[in-house]
């Protein structure tokens, strides 16, 4: 996976985020579609962090191999 699509997916989990706090009902955070919402911002949130790891882990291949 090339760093082009890396960062393009992590835009589209930053895009993700975002419409998922639109739906968050902020009165009551845990009932009905709210939850659902929460849910997605943590999914979104743990893809984004995932997506960092695999950058930096190359980041670090790639000096090694120099090397």
């Amino acid at each position: 996976m090339n760093k082009t699509l890396s960062i393009i997916l992590i835009v589209l989990g930053i895009a993700l985020i975002a419409y998922n706090v639109t739906l968050v009902n902020f009165e009551n955070p845990l009932e009905g579609n709210s939850i659902i919402a929460i849910i997605g911002i943590i999914a979104s949130l743990c893809a984004i962090v995932l997506l960092l790891i695999y950058i930096t882990s190359k980041k670090i291949q790639n000096k090694l191999n120099e090397e």
